[in-house]
């Protein structure tokens, strides 16, 4: 088997983006639901689309707050996110080796287009797959196959990388490989839970499981 395509989730997996994930869901909530949440209430609510949190809590005013939210965190955006250790370095070398690479993401493509110029990470994706480019959202394969497709890959081709059940259970119904980042914010255990074929401690491991390949 080959292995020459890399899927990567962004928030969480590429991008320290929890901090102002958890701030800007604290902004939201305190202001609509005032002193009933915790911080650690907002776990649930981080991987899916932002819309499937706020209409569980209140459909009439999803997109209200939905917007709120965008609000402050493209506001607090470039002050709140950081780089994980290793990441740019990594993709930097898979890129330079000729890897195909693409983000497959619950975000909205402004967001995400935020976060990969911050870190200067967008020079090396070609590929770029939000949740303005598809109908289903991870784990439905739709995302993933689109940038499969993009790429000209195929799924046993190719490795899902991700820190959320929905980028290992969208690997698992696409049929590529899985990879869980230990970083992850709900924990290693959490990430394990969901059996990705590997767990990376740092995005440098990602090197030499696919050197396996190369032999």
């Amino acid at each position: 088997m080959k292995i020459d395509t890399l899927l990567f989730d962004l928030d969480g997996t590429l991008i320290n983006t929890n901090e102002l994930i958890i701030s800007s869901f604290m902004h939201t909530l305190e202001h609509y639901f005032p002193g009933q949440y915790q911080k650690e209430d907002v776990l649930q609510f981080m991987g899916p689309p932002l819309m499937d949190s706020f209409n569980k809590l209140d459909s009439a005013k999803a997109e209200e707050m939905a917007q709120f939210y965008r609000d402050y965190n493209h506001k607090r955006h470039d002050e709140l996110v950081t780089e994980f250790d290793g990441v740019y370095d990594t993709i930097k070398t898979l890129h330079e080796k000729g890897y195909k690479l693409a983000i497959v993401t619950t975000k909205k493509r402004y967001t995400v287009e935020m976060g990969l110029k911050l870190t200067k990470l967008d020079q090396f994706f070609d590929v770029v797959i939000t949740l303005d480019d598809v109908t289903h959202a991870k784990p439905d394969p739709e995302p993933l196959l689109k940038a499969l497709e993009q790429l000209g890959s195929k799924p046993e081709n190719a490795i899902m990388v991700g820190d959320n059940n929905h980028d290992i259970e969208g690997g698992k119904n696409t049929g590529t490989l899985t990879a869980g980042v230990a970083w992850a914010i709900k924990g290693r255990e959490y990430i394990e839970s969901f059996h990705p074929d590997y767990v990376l401690e740092n995005m440098s491991d990602l090197l030499d499981i696919l050197g396996g390949f190369e032999r």
